[in-house]
């Protein structure tokens, strides 16, 4: 189990289907000041937000607009600029290609507010990545943790995970949630695994347990339309180690009849090289979780397999009064897989009980969400994971060739 739950927490409330016909600007003056310092990169914002989308970009820290139970700090200037520069490419460039010209400016936020630190609460253990309020306001944090741009920087795998999963994973649910207040989705989606959200103690659950109970994150868990957005953004988002992963997770315990040719399909549908070479869902192996019992001082099964990667080997106190320790968990290697495909899918049961949902319930609610956002939308989620993919490929160019970083005047 995770010592701190990673959480996307959005506050967001039903809003207008507005035209949003008057800007937001006050026309009264000059949009851009010339004499402040900071003027050529405002200049920027107004041209590729304030102009086009009617959006402000809140860079600078804003004490009145921020969360007063947290230690913040400033966003950093140059990394509000690069941020600023992927957000228009990697974001709303990519809703305006398949969603139409008028799309995001009718649609889509009206303020992006950059905070530079986290927002942790050591109450709940918890850390904001974003918020969301009444469809219009974005806040992102850890601006400052983004790679520092200097002239010829390259941005790998790595620094693109980043992105993903501190910012744009966040604007993809917060956005999700924008359309769903828009145009409700089908109380179906939140069915499928209706009695396994939690309110309350949803942090507590790793993604283990969150995938074999049918959710794509343990947040998603939380309730049902955190759930959808959730899906949605996980497929446009998530790398091809993340959604392996989670299906590897969701099929171990055992799957429905059919559902391994719909893993595949789905699969296919994410863009993932199932028969790539070396990758780690063709060498991997599963264990069976022992949890220690400490009334009868014995290991016990849990139910659980899981990935070597999710070993938990985390200490409990036992004893309080000789403060003795033991490990909360040991592990039985059940079996190593050389390929998804043709070693673990053959070996994955075929179970009738009404118990197994993880993968079941996963393609169900994937089916719900990709087909709302297409019939209410006219968007296919797919798609947009492989423009990002695509985008994010050729991220070098575009900082090389796109991206200019302004200086104080």
């Amino acid at each position: 189990m995770m010592s701190m739950a990673t959480i996307l927490m959005a506050m967001v409330s039903c809003g207008n289907d507005d035209d949003f016909t008057e800007s937001i600007f006050d026309t009264s003056v000059p949009v851009v000041d010339p004499n402040k310092s900071t003027y050529d990169f405002d200049q920027w914002l107004y041209d590729n937000f304030g102009k086009p989308y009617n959006v402000e970009v809140q860079y600078q820290f804003n004490l009145t607009a921020s969360d007063y139970s947290f230690q913040l700090t400033p966003a950093d200037y140059d990394k509000s600029q690069l941020l600023a520069h992927f957000i228009r490419y990697l974001f709303y460039d990519v809703y305006t290609k398949y969603g139409g010209e008028d799309f995001m400016k009718r649609y889509g936020p009206r303020i992006f507010h950059f905070i530079g630190s986290s927002g942790y609460s050591a109450t709940t253990g918890t850390e904001i990545l974003g918020t969301a309020s009444g469809g219009v306001k974005i806040t992102l944090y850890k601006i400052n943790e983004m790679k520092a741009y200097t002239p010829g920087v390259q941005y790998d795998a790595d620094d693109l995970e980043v992105l993903n999963e501190n910012y744009f994973h966040t604007m993809h649910h917060e956005f999700s949630h924008i359309l769903h207040q828009t145009k409700s989705y089908p109380v179906t989606f939140g069915q499928v695994t209706s009695s396994s959200y939690d309110p309350i103690e949803w942090q507590d659950r790793d993604s283990v347990e969150s995938h074999r109970l049918g959710f794509v994150t343990h947040y998603a868990s939380s309730a049902n339309y955190e759930d959808f957005v959730e899906t949605l953004s996980c497929i446009i988002t998530d790398t091809d180690h993340r959604w392996m992963n989670r299906i590897i997770n969701a099929c171990a315990s055992g799957v429905r009849q059919g559902d391994k040719e719909q893993v595949l399909e789905l699969v296919d549908s994410l863009g993932i090289n199932i028969d790539q070479d070396g990758a780690h869902w063709n060498k991997f192996s599963l264990f069976t979780e022992l949890e220690y019992n400490s009334e009868t001082g014995t290991y016990e099964p849990s139910g659980r397999i899981v990935l070597d990667s999710h070993r938990n080997l985390g200490a409990q106190v036992i004893n309080k009064e000789y403060t003795a320790y033991v490990p909360q968990y040991r592990y039985t290697k059940l079996k190593d897989f050389t390929s998804f495909k043709n070693d673990f899918l053959p070996w994955v049961p075929i179970a009738t009980d009404e118990t197994i949902t993880g993968m079941n319930a996963l393609l169900k609610k994937i089916s719900i969400a990709t087909a709302w956002y297409t019939d209410r939308w006219g968007l296919r989620a797919f798609t947009l994971r492989k423009e990002v993919r695509e985008r994010q490929e050729n991220i070098n160019d575009y900082l090389q060739n796109e991206v200019t970083i302004y200086g104080l005047k």
